[in-house]
């Protein structure tokens, strides 16, 4: 199994990308800097910022510090503590001729916390028009930062705050051509003298900006502007753009487009996109995924495979040759009927789906957990002594990520429903030359006949074979989809009763369902059905199905979803047939 988090190994050729990064940042002339890696969630950017910090970090110069925006989410306000994480690593790293310096920074901003008054600062350093009582709030700003403030003066500038809020019509409004406000300007020039003196480059990491609610993630990118974008820093945000984005519409009140496109492109002044993957990085990532697996391989080796694959990557876009599993096996000594040479093949043979499937896209965070699923039930099929390869079990977990579940449960139903396990659409297909025509595929996988069409061609063939031990294997150790995330503490419940449903008396049943709102019943249907797909053993009557005929005759919704689910499975028994006999649902809405 693998860990589903950033690595510091570059795997993926992206050492091209942390070292373009790593240029600008090191270039005192570029500075300061505001840099953004962007890409959609599981792409590798947090994975790139381990890279550039590494590789920044070896430079004495460079005082590197990690923001992890979303860990503070619930903390505290995300300017303070973005200022707090910076003013502490900057006290540790401070030598001793300096800490006083470093101490009156750490205090200030601990004052600035202390009185709430990082984001009202921040608010009127924007550009808010001064108006009366906030050019009276500026001064008493000032004399807060400088120390010899008090209570009127806090009072002085809470009151501003609000009525430069009344007056401005929020954050977005135009910049007014003035200079910072004072206080600001004093929070700076402290910091400014003391990466002076240290000699020093402060460069601040924030990740998984956009894992937060949208009001924490625009006031961190403030407070990157507002309070410390110096001399001698650099600021590397990795985000999602488009998450990043809906969080500005989110948060302020009703933005023009334009303000919506351009609020990140003003703050972020360099995008760096993670670039996609393409076949030749999918089929060397699952290379060095499969051989870090293997305790045989000595590290020496490892690195010296990774070096190679990297240096093929590097050279794709010529006409050199690709690298082949055969100059792997060679690099490492690998017997042709090692196990790590088989996983290597099958990885090999399903690189092309998983780096062109539309719902996987080549994303290194989905491939990761494909092969999770797909080592889990290899492990599973070999403590059973189930004989399965390791390449049908890869084969169906391939289908049932990128096909749609009506698809993915009538396979199952056409599976057990064949005689010896064995459907003979498969014989009919695979022995296809060419194109397979669409209209004989099975209906639920024309949506996606070109995934299904090339699925098909995959190695091995599935004509001729026992199906049941795979589909059994999948039952097995499939996580069961939830939409619990949406379910309401009724509906949740209902579930929870249904799927035990001893009789069609049950009053637990009527009862669960007679607590649901109407628009509630689909999802619940949703519930069940995915949990009966899950188990395709029709072979006796069963409290789940039991559960789903009682919802039906409450809902038409439920009643439709019921009826498709049924229609899926090529022969439905006798009990079964029954049990629908009497699930007319009402007209319309619920009984």
């Amino acid at each position: 199994m693998w860990a589903d988090i950033e690595s510091g190994v570059d795997f993926l050729n992206y050492s091209e990308v942390s070292e373009t990064v790593c240029e600008l940042v090191a270039d005192d002339d570029m500075l300061p800097m505001s840099l953004g890696i962007y890409g959609t969630w599981g792409v590798g950017k947090s994975s790139i910022l381990r890279l550039v910090s590494r590789q920044l970090e070896a430079d004495p110069r460079n005082l590197v510090i990690p923001f992890d925006a979303w860990l503070y989410q619930d903390f505290d306000e995300a300017k303070s503590a973005l200022m707090t994480v910076i003013a502490k690593n900057l006290y540790d790293a401070t030598p001793e001729t300096l800490k006083e310096k470093a101490s009156a920074i750490y205090r200030r901003v601990n004052k600035i916390k202390a009185l709430g008054l990082a984001v009202d600062i921040g608010a009127m350093a924007v550009g808010i028009p001064t108006f009366g009582l906030v050019s009276k709030a500026l001064g008493s700003a000032g004399d807060l930062l400088s120390g010899t403030g008090d209570q009127e003066d806090v009072d002085a500038l809470k009151a501003g705050v609000k009525d430069a809020t009344e007056r401005g019509d929020g954050l977005l409004q135009e910049r007014e051509k003035r200079n910072a406000p004072e206080e600001i300007a004093a929070f700076r020039k402290e910091l400014g003298e003391l990466l002076g003196g240290m000699d020093r480059r402060l460069v601040v990491f924030v990740d998984n900006l956009d894992r937060c609610l949208p009001g924490n993630a625009i006031a961190t990118l403030e407070a990157m502007r507002l309070f410390l974008f110096l001399p001698r820093t650099a600021f590397v945000v990795a985000a999602d753009e488009d998450m990043i984005r809906l969080s500005v519409e989110k948060h302020f009140s009703n933005p023009g487009d334009r303000h919506v496109t351009d609020y990140l492109d003003k703050l972020i002044q360099i995008p760096v996109r993670v670039p996609k993957l393409g076949l030749q990085e999918v089929r060397a990532y699952l290379a060095m995924l499969a051989v870090t697996k293997e305790v045989s391989i000595a590290e020496a080796d490892r690195e010296a495979l990774r070096s190679f694959l990297i240096s093929k990557l590097r050279k794709s876009w010529s006409q050199e040759p690709h690298f082949t599993m055969a100059e792997i096996a060679r690099m490492l000594a690998l017997p042709d009927d090692s196990p790590l040479m088989r996983s290597l093949e099958t990885m090999d043979r399903i690189a092309p789906l998983l780096a062109h499937s539309v719902r996987i896209n080549g994303n290194p965070r989905i491939v990761k957990r494909m092969l999770n699923v797909i080592r889990m039930r290899s492990s599973v099929a070999r403590r059973r002594e189930m004989p399965l390869g390791e390449s049908y079990i890869a084969k169906l977990a391939l289908f049932e990520r990128c096909m749609g579940e009506e698809a993915i449960l009538g396979l199952g139903a056409m599976i057990n429903s064949a005689s010896e396990g064995k459907p003979v659409v498969f014989a009919e297909l695979e022995a296809v030359e060419g194109e397979i025509p669409v209209d004989q595929l099975p209906e639920a996988w024309r949506a996606q006949s070109e995934f299904a069409a090339n699925w098909l061609r995959l190695d091995p063939k599935f004509a001729g074979m026992d199906l049941r031990p795979l589909v059994y294997l999948s039952r097995e150790t499939l996580p069961l989809r939830s939409v619990a995330a949406r379910l309401t503490p009724s509906a949740a419940k209902a579930v929870d009763a249904l799927l035990k449903t001893a009789t069609m008396g049950s009053p637990a049943s009527r009862d669960a369902i007679a607590g649901l709102a109407p628009e509630e019943t689909g999802d619940v249907m949703d519930e069940l059905v995915a949990a009966m797909g899950r188990n395709l053993d029709w072979s006796r009557a069963r409290s789940d199905f039991r559960g789903a005929v009682l919802l039906a005759k409450s809902s038409r919704a439920a009643h439709d979803k019921l009826a498709r689910f049924v229609g899926s499975i090529p022969k439905p028994p006798p009990w079964m047939v029954a049990l629908m006999k009497d699930t007319t649902p009402p007209a319309s809405g619920r009984r």
